[in-house]
């Protein structure tokens, strides 16, 4: 029994031994980073087999208890979980790759940076390198057709003009519809497109939160190019082109093609076709366009610097036009110690511009093939002396080139000097300051020996203009993780102010070839000019929680104050909230393989709108020489106080749906409610109380909206393709105005009437053609003693009713595709963008398309399926054309009113990576050539040379044509 008896004790003991080293625990703590080696918070840590976790802090480190055997599995969204067994290590070193690059993306939010898959809001990013496939310089131009909801238009191919942009609909009817700038983590600032890393377009109330303010009409944060510790890099990128304007599906008709058309209604002679001018080949030219980039980059751990030089010149297609602009940035960040960090960014840009003058584009559009362009000797021939000139203005822009000019030059200076102090562990301050300083010289001269210059023997006009902002942005941070809690607290405080003066001095009677005002003998009008200043505070509160990363709720509040609004109410305040659940992230999911990521988000909140001019809640007065009595200058009143005036208040309701499929397949859907109260309005006064009008906050507006994104990764071998698709569809309604009016422009073509999108089209019904005739027609509502409305033609342009079209201006849907593929060292991509469903008024068509009203002016081809009236029993679209015109036909109606749907190639990229073996053995770490083209192709049914129109307008009216790019580049990296 004794033996027995030892036997058992000793077993137990050793059994005891080996359950207690199985179910030891140990202090186990280490650090979690990333591909690139920096810290991972909020990473989740739990010992495998069981609910214990812990989420790793701001430096991306932890400490847990776990058996000495066991297994930690370390989880972060957009990563790809990893399985670490102890083996009895305490102390880890923890590397984490990312399991979708999309979803891994960093992008910047309000006044902090987030990755895609943590965000409850509405946001839309694009990498600089997809941004700049097409060749431009300025940044909304280049956003065009690359992010759903954000519509980009221009209504000029002029190099010096700017595109007009909207992000989820018009909200406003005389504030601005333009989105707030960031750049660099501050409100306004500089930039050049050469320079961008990134831009993010905020479109919801959570994602535009802490702009609140100032973001009625959406966010684009532009974050430009850093350094990274490392081997210093050098990068040289060149590109040189050609630009050729493009003409759609217009044409002006030449000498015999006037000729024909002209005899049919009036007298001509044969001696007209002894010239044959095509006027818009003599207005343009081949343009060359130039890109040039060098930049350096690079640092150690401490400091990290980004110095970049770019020189862009882009000569327009119309003669003696063009863009010049030099851009210097310098980015430096270094760590002062182990708390402080100090940024210093500067950003110059002198630019040089040449506007067309000589109404060189109209001329292009009505001149006459009759007449010559150059005398015998090759000179220019001046219609005001020109034997026998038919033109009706008797103008050879030409001539005037010669001698006169219009040009401005600007420099820009941008400076931004920011300090972030972690304080403790988890509290951080920061503050980031900005100055930006303008000035702009405008010089117009016209010669005493032109047209636009003889009747005051010479004029010259020169401008200056300069302005300086000054911005404060105070941020104090708190980060902290509670297990699986991770809590983010933001509060800010933020100052703005801006200065502006300008003057203009003009002069007449000016030697000829004398550009210069002190050659002047008299003045054109009196100097005018003035300042113009405003200022902003801004106080913020932001809470941001999630926990285990997959249940997300922010929430932020923003009083600010404006100067633009009255003495009662110059202060807003403004909420926002939003909330996200990852769903994969639920073990109920674990099953479902194909869906790689799914995530729910609803957000709602309140923003304003201030953009309405700086002194519209002010009593004015003005001071000019009508007001002078007795040789003292006096003032009268020019606008009304209104002390109540305050901010315009939009709120936005957002529900979003993100999912992944097949690890190759990303989807975002928004679907949107956007709805404007209080708009600035600028409410008409009767001209008894000696004011225009009085700015009130009065009606609202509502847009609602579908926007989808998807990107596929269709090959992923050794050829690749890859597809993004973006489309949004918008749809607007003015929801009431001002005392209950009916529309803010009743006689308008765009009335802005309440129950109707803003863009709705208003004006009579062009109803074709009369056979008999070959009168045009239009609808006519007729009402009878009964009060009965019946609907009938005529010919007489005052008897046709105005009505409203059921078109708009506004397109139904807009968007973007692009594909890339690769093989080897080759790369192709293709970028279509897309609008349908808008109408478009072709307003120059009144002039070259007039049915004999306007005989002294070209006329246009007639596009394939029209025809002309030229006998009863024609079925024709064009009336009988006669001499003096054919009972206002050319008059505003739905004739001229044309679809403006398009889809066009704005760009392919044909390239070469040439091979690492070739490149090193010149001892350079990379070189690529392409060619690329802009603008190749465009698909409309317009007559007009192209249907991209200003959407807030509508209207083409003898527009400055795109140009098609045919480019050359190489990018190299030392």
């Amino acid at each position: 029994m004794t033996k027995l008896y030892k036997r058992q004790a000793f077993l137990t003991c050793l059994l005891l031994m080996f359950a207690s080293l199985a179910f030891a625990q140990t202090r186990v703590t280490g650090i979690v980073k990333d591909a690139d080696g920096q810290p991972m918070p909020a990473v989740t840590v739990t010992i495998k087999g069981t609910t214990n976790a812990v989420s790793t802090s701001i430096d991306g480190k932890f400490s847990i208890n776990a058996p000495a055997d066991g297994v930690l599995t370390f989880s972060f969204i957009g990563y790809t979980s990893k399985d670490v067994k102890l083996d009895g290590k305490t102390d880890l070193s923890v590397v984490l790759l990312p399991a979708s690059k999309a979803l891994n993306e960093v992008v910047v939010v309000g006044y902090t940076s987030k990755q895609v898959s943590q965000l409850s809001s509405s946001v839309s990013v694009i990498s600089g390198d997809k941004l700049r496939d097409v060749t431009s310089n300025d940044v909304v131009s280049l956003l065009q057709g690359k992010a759903p909801g954000v519509v980009v238009s221009s209504a000029s191919g002029d190099p010096t003009s700017t595109s007009s942009i909207l992000i989820r609909g018009a909200s406003s009817i005389n504030a601005s519809t333009s989105p707030l700038f960031v750049v660099d983590g501050n409100i306004g600032g500089t930039y050049n497109a050469s320079d961008v890393e990134s831009v993010t377009v905020l479109k919801d109330a959570a994602a535009t939160g802490l702009y609140g303010s100032r973001a009625a009409n959406g966010v684009i944060i532009i974050t430009t190019k850093t350094g990274k510790a490392g081997q210093t890099k050098i990068d040289m990128s060149s590109v040189v082109g050609f630009n050729t304007k493009t003409t759609g599906n217009f044409h002006l008709m030449n000498s015999q093609q006037l000729y024909d058309y002209q005899k049919t209604f009036e007298t001509v002679t044969p001696s007209d076709l002894d010239h044959n001018t095509n006027w818009f080949d003599v207005a343009f030219r081949t343009g060359v366009t130039q890109n040039h980039t060098l930049s350096v980059s690079g640092g150690s751990d401490k400091t990290q610097y980004y110095i970049s030089g770019n020189y862009y010149n882009e000569q327009g297609t119309l003669i003696d036009n063009g863009n010049r602009n030099y851009n210097f940035r310098t980015n430096i960040t270094t760590k002062l110690n182990d708390k402080l960090k100090l940024s210093v960014l500067l950003n110059t840009i002198y630019t040089q511009q040449t506007y067309p003058t000589d109404n060189l584009l109209y001329d292009a559009y009505l001149n006459l093939p009759y007449d010559p362009a150059f005398n015998a000797d090759g000179t220019p021939t001046d219609g005001r002396t020109y034997p026998g000139w038919q033109g009706r203005d008797k103008e050879n822009p030409l001539q005037g080139l010669q001698y006169n000019f219009s040009n401005s030059r600007s420099i820009s200076n941008n400076g931004d000097l920011n300090l972030d102090y972690n304080i403790t562990k988890h509290l951080s301050f920061a503050t980031y300051n900005r100055i930006t300083l303008y000035n702009d010289k405008y010089i117009s001269y016209y010669d005493a020996r032109t047209k636009s210059g003889g009747a005051n023997s010479g004029e010259l006009y020169n401008q200056d203009d300069y302005s300086s902002t000054l911005l404060t942005s105070n941020r104090l941070k708190y980060d902290n993780s509670f297990g699986q809690h991770n809590l983010s607290l933001l509060a800010v405080g933020e100052g703005q102010t801006y200065h502006f003066d300008d003057a203009l001095l003009n002069g007449k009677g000016l030697p000829p070839g004398r550009p210069v005002m002190s050659t002047a003998s008299d003045i054109v009008s009196d100097p005018s000019g003035g300042t113009d200043n405003y200022n902003f505070r801004k106080y913020l509160g932001q809470a941001d929680y999630n926990y285990a990363g997959k249940y997300f709720v922010v929430g932020s509040y923003v009083h600010e104050y404006s100067s633009r609004f009255g003495s009662n109410n110059p202060s807003g305040n403004f909420f926002q909230a939003g909330a996200s659940w990852i769903l994969t992230k639920e073990s109920f999911m674990d099953n479902i393989k194909p869906v790689s990521f799914l995530k729910l988000r609803a957000s709602y909140g309140t923003t304003g709108n201030a953009e309405i001019g700086n002194y519209q809640a002010l009593g004015l007065y003005s001071i000019d020489q009508s007001a002078n009595y007795g040789g003292i200058p006096g003032a009268y009143p020019t606008q009304k106080a209104n002390p109540n005036l305050t901010w315009e208040k939009i709120k936005t309701a957002n529900i979003g749906l993100d999912f992944g499929l097949f690890h190759r397949i990303d989807v975002s859907l928004d679907i949107y409610q956007k709805t404007s109260s209080a708009l600035l309005f600028q409410v008409p006064l009767p001209a008894t109380s000696g004011y225009d009008y009085e700015f009130e906050n009065v009606g609202s507006v509502r847009n609602r909206g579908l926007e989808i994104n998807v990107t596929s990764k269709n090959l992923v071998g050794e050829f690749k393709w890859e597809t993004n698709f973006n489309i949004a569809f918008n749809r607007n309604k003015v929801i009431s105005l001002e005392a209950g009016e009916p529309s803010v422009n009743p006689a308008g073509p765009l009335p802005i009437a309440v129950g109707h999108d803003m863009n709705d089209w208003y004006m009579p019904i062009w109803a074709g053609v009369n056979p008999a005739n070959g009168d045009p027609q239009w609808k006519q509502q007729v009402t009878d003693a009964n009060g009965k409305v019946t609907e009938q033609l005529t010919n007489s342009y005052a008897n046709a009713t105005k009505e409203f079209t059921e078109t708009s201006a506004s397109p139904k849907f807009t968007g973007g595709i692009t594909n890339t593929f690769s093989y080897k060292g080759f790369s192709l991509s293709t970028f279509f963008n897309f609008v349908y469903g808008n109408k478009v008024y072709n307003d120059s068509r009144a002039y070259f398309d007039n049915d004999g009203l306007y005989d002294s002016y070209n006329a246009m081809v007639a596009p394939s399926g029209w025809t002309r009236w030229t006998k009863p029993g024609d079925i024709a679209t064009e009336p009988k054309a006669v001499q003096g015109g054919n009972n206002n036909s050319n008059q505003q109606s739905t004739r001229y009113l044309e679809n403006g749907s398009y889809l066009r190639l704005r760009n392919a990229t044909l390239g070469y990576q040439l091979p690492a073996a070739f490149t090193s053995s010149l001892k350079i770490r990379s070189a690529r050539i392409f060619i690329s083209g802009d603008n190749l192709v465009t698909f409309t049914k317009f007559s007009g040379v192209d249907p991209e129109v200003d959407l807030s307008s509508g209207t083409s009216s003898f527009k400055y044509p795109i140009s098609r790019k045919l480019l050359f580049g190489i990018n190299v990296g030392f």
